[in-house]
């Protein structure tokens, strides 16, 4: 799907939800589809929009990338770094990706697969419980790290 179209759709979702998508909020949109696959934080999308939009000032950034997160367009997630980073939800999945990271160097695997629906169906049978979300996190250490900036001195034993 191209981005000018995904970007109707989250202008749709807005106006569906009593906001608009104002000039400031598309150009931050943009950034996010541009890079879909960055986990992008506040400032990175600040530093990549500032060369199109250099009146956008990173506190509007904040309040449309926490807007966005509201309107569950976006997902807010804090790794062990402890920055906010946002990612576009994809359209068509219930839930949120997974994600492997090493522990070591920082490098992050998505999973887009949803390993947890028959976990969500044993809740709702069990317990009456029905998921509306849910996002899992798996730390550890890839056996073969071939980021540029690991900084693992030691291969994992197996």
């Amino acid at each position: 799907m191209s981005i000018s179209t995904r970007l109707e759709n989250i202008g749709r979702l807005l106006k569906d939800k009593g906001h608009k998508l104002t000039v400031q909020r598309e150009a931050v949109v943009r950034v996010l589809l541009e890079n879909e696959n960055g986990h992008l934080s506040a400032e990175d999308v600040f530093m990549i929009q500032k060369e199109t939009f250099p009146e956008i000032g990173l506190a509007t950034i904040y309040r449309t990338l926490e807007l966005l997160n509201e309107l569950n367009i976006v997902e807010k997630m804090i790794f062990a770094d402890g920055v906010a980073r946002f990612n576009l939800r994809s359209e068509g999945h219930a839930h949120m990706h997974h994600h492997l990271i090493c522990a070591s160097c920082g490098k992050l695997k998505e999973i887009k697969d949803d390993w947890l629906s028959e976990l969500e169906n044993r809740l709702a049978r069990e317990y009456g419980f029905i998921v509306t979300d849910h996002r899992l996190d798996f730390m550890g250490y890839f056996q073969a790290c071939n980021g540029h900036d690991c900084s693992r001195t030691s291969k994992a034993v197996s």
